[in-house]
């Protein structure tokens, strides 16, 4: 653990802590690291989702209700 991390305390479930120390064994590292990875990694996810919904905003929206309206109006349902 580098100097500049922070200390939490964070439960898991029992079956998951079981298979990450396997995992950290296996790859001669810590749990801390495939903990911090995979969280960059979710938040990295959340990032490009984000920047796909900013990519989206201008377009027109429609409710569900309002496509329903539209197609029985249109006489396709």
């Amino acid at each position: 653990m580098s100097s500049g991390c922070v200390r939490s305390t964070l439960s898991l479930d029992p079956d998951v802590h079981r298979v990450l120390r396997f995992k950290a064994a296996l790859l001669h590292g810590s749990m801390c690291a495939i903990v911090n990875g995979a969280v960059r990694a979710a938040l990295r996810e959340d990032e490009d989702d984000l920047a796909v919904f900013a990519e989206h905003a201008a377009e027109l929206s429609v409710t569900y209700e309002a496509l329903l309206a539209q197609l029985k109006a249109d006489g396709t349902e």
